[in-house]
């Protein structure tokens, strides 16, 4: 079986993307700047205090090249930073946001980060290794960058990678407890997701009943969705409420769903609400001896992606390889069905 990681990478090279990382001065943040500079995944911005930055990475005998790495530091680049000050305040002044505030909220370097984004001076941006949780990077890309549509959710996907296969499980990150509209763009996000990397998404709602076998509000949330998403998308294909050995065993689905169109064939699924989704990547993890890659943030209009403060230096590479591969361009996708 194919590496998807390396699969990414390699596409990731040929865009030549501008990765900014707010935690400019972190030491896995560091050493995975060394990792990507010399497998050239992309062009590295660093956040942060620029003499602290480069003492550090002396400090750890780090071999980065930094004439082609960016430093920017808020301290040293007062016009940018009043550019961007300038601009946060433009956006968020309808919402009742001073100018004193967004001067103040602009030394928040995730927000700086974000704006580098917004402004073009970034193409994507990684964070997260620092913070208390996920909120941190999705609240200011949220004021800032803003979803794709108005109402929308920004959801997490994790890439699931098995011996013989691939699969997308969401939403596992942001939103606590989705109705059914909500649950319905987050499939809808998943599968364009699933398509920007090549996938031919079969998508399932999952939930503890198959196709009615039990009536409860949780299990109708779940086929409301269903039917939100094939209204809206009659492109896809979708099925649910759907028990999960329905979505992914063909000769269960025979039985319990004969007429379903993914015939035990799902690669998206999407779960009920963040903690069945949560559980579910993390067993699969670690007792299945899955490959988890993630959480790819979804929903924004461009790429803002979150680690995990446990996270290791390949995570952090392996999301800025994610992060430089959803930059939308025309026409453009990574293809991984080789996987």
């Amino acid at each position: 079986m194919a590496d998807l990681i390396s699969i990414v990478k390699e596409k990731a090279r040929k865009r030549k993307k501008r990765i900014i990382f707010p935690e400019g001065d972190e030491e896995r943040v560091l050493r995975a700047t060394e990792i990507i500079q010399k497998e050239k995944i992309a062009y590295s911005i660093l956040l942060g205090n620029e003499k602290e930055i480069l003492s550090k990475s002396k400090d750890l005998g780090l071999n980065i090249n930094f004439d082609n790495i960016e430093i920017y530091d808020p301290n040293k680049l007062t016009a940018q930073k009043a550019k961007y000050i300038k601009e946060f305040y433009k956006i968020r002044k309808s919402k009742g946001m001073t100018e004193q505030e967004a001067e103040e909220l602009m030394e928040n370097l995730d927000y700086y980060g974000v704006m580098s984004v917004q402004m073009g001076d970034a193409d994507g941006m990684v964070s997260g290794s620092r913070h208390r949780s996920t909120a941190d990077t999705v609240k200011p890309a949220l004021q800032i960058i803003k979803t794709k549509e108005k109402f929308h959710k920004v959801s997490g996907v994790f890439f699931m990678v098995l011996e013989k296969r691939l699969l997308l499980f969401a939403d596992c990150a942001v939103t606590i407890d989705p109705n059914s509209f909500d649950l319905a763009g987050i499939g809808e996000d998943t599968a364009e997701t699933a398509k920007r990397f090549g996938m031919d998404p079969r998508i399932a709602f999952l939930s503890f009943s198959t196709k009615g076998s039990t009536v409860h509000p949780m299990t109708q949330k779940m086929a409301e969705a269903t039917a939100i998403l094939k209204d809206k998308r009659p492109d896809l294909l979708i099925d649910g409420e759907l028990q999960v050995d329905a979505a992914l065993i063909p000769w269960v689905a025979e039985k319990k769903c004969p007429n379903s169109p993914l015939k035990g064939n799902a690669n998206v699924l999407i779960f009920p609400d963040i903690q069945a989704a949560n559980i579910a990547y993390k067993l699969v993890q670690r007792l299945a001896g899955a490959q988890a890659i993630g959480p790819i943030l979804q929903g924004l209009k461009k790429p803002v992606n979150d680690l995990s403060r446990g996270c290791s230096v390949t995570d952090i590479v392996n999301v800025a390889a994610f992060t430089a591969c959803e930059v939308v361009e025309p026409q453009y996708k990574c293809d991984i069905t080789r996987l």
